[in-house]
This record gives C-alpha cells, structure tokens and sequence, in this order.
C-alpha cells in the first residue's frame, strides 16, 4: 500500500505527522513525503524542518493521500503544479484525505464539489465560500474523501481510516501502541465545548485571521 502524504513550505506539522503517526507502522507500506520540489521544507512555525523524500515527478500513484494543513495550503492551493499533482493522484487513490484547512486545497482541486466536508471551526466560512457543504464533525467521509477538522482531528481520522482498511483490531492495536487515550485538561476543544468567552475571543482573532490569510482563494 502506498501513501502519500503533501508536504509545502508552512505546513502544520501535525497536520501530517500525526496520520503519518498511525499509517506509518503498518506492515507493507509505502510512506511518502511529497513536496513540489525534494528540498528542506520548514512548517509553519518556523522552526519543523522535514525533508521529502520524493517530488511529484516520482509518485504518480497513491492508495491514500493525505493533505495538511497550515498558512502555506494559500500557496499550495494557487499552485499549479500542486493542484495537477493531487489531482492526478486522487484519481488513482483508493481514499484521499485532509486535515485542518488541507481541505481547502482539496476544494480549490474540485474533489470537494457535491460533497460534504469538515475542517477547522474557523475555516468553516472559506469551506462554504468555496462551494463546500461544512459539517462541524470530527471527520466526515463522502464517498473516497474523508476530511478532518483541525490539527488533533488528524489523529482521529487515520484511526478510522486504518479501521476501514485493515479492521477494527489492527487499529485498536495501534491506537494501544502509541497509548492515544486524550485526557485533556481542560474540555474547551470544540466549539460546542469550550466557554462562550474562550470561543468569542478565539472566534475574533481566527476568524479574521482566515478571512485575510484565505482571500484570493475566494475571488
């Protein structure tokens, strides 16, 4: 089984670690890091830097592709080349998926058309802008795509998708393996969770912050 995961400059790194976390360890894999150009790339801090290990003119097929998030997905869904490649390759693969915003470029690729979707909370208005139907779930699945809303929901979303593929018990294994068992310490992790002031005052920065960072993709 091969899997591709997208990799471009301001990525967030959990955004594709985290699956990378899950589907990496399964026997007989194929685990791509793939990047327009195989150069050091640094995400969106700053500070993560991660080499590919291959270019897109290496991998033009995928069982599963995974595409992050993070302030770099403007530049990869404006991206010619970056658009054609995932094209092409969810043309091939056998479940394309996303984390966080990595679900605008998917939308700015057309695989999203007619379909629902998720995201993070706050991208939730450029989703619709798009053309997308937003769910406000952990990960949805319609049809071959399966999207997931932000960051840590990555996490969640290759657990399932490891389920789907190769049974309940080898992800469970998994899930036991690398001890997932969240115990936050707080319960503010959804909107419908976290006080009404905490979202307010996140809703205010975000929300402007997305509408700014996602603005040409929505002209």
């Amino acid at each position: 089984m091969k899997i591709a995961i997208l990799l471009y400059p301001g990525f967030t790194s959990l955004d594709a670690i985290g699956p990378y976390e899950i589907l990496a360890h399964v026997p007989g894999v194929e685990m791509m890091l793939v990047a327009k150009e195989k150069t050091l790339l640094i995400g969106e801090m700053d500070i993560f830097k991660i080499m590919p290990s291959h270019d897109f003119s290496e991998v033009d097929t995928a069982d599963i592709l995974v595409i992050p998030g993070g302030p770099g997905d403007v530049t990869a869904a404006t991206d010619p080349a970056t658009i054609a490649w995932v094209r092409k390759i969810h043309a091939t693969s056998q479940y394309t998926t996303s984390v966080c915003t990595g679900a605008l470029v998917l939308a700015k690729a057309g695989i999203l058309e007619g379909k629902n979707a998720t995201t993070h909370w706050a991208a939730a208005e450029v989703l619709e802008a798009l053309g997308v139907s937003y769910k406000a779930e952990r990960w949805v699945e319609d049809g071959n795509v399966i999207t997931a809303a932000g960051v840590s929901a990555g996490i969640d979303m290759a657990l399932y998708l490891l389920g789907k593929l190769m049974g309940p018990a080898i992800a469970k294994s998994m899930q036991l393996g690398i001890e997932y068992d969240p115990h936050p310490p707080y319960n503010a992790g959804s909107v419908a969770k976290a006080d009404p002031e905490i979202h307010s005052m996140l809703t205010a920065t975000l929300q402007a912050t997305m509408r700014d960072r996602y603005s040409s993709l929505i002209q």
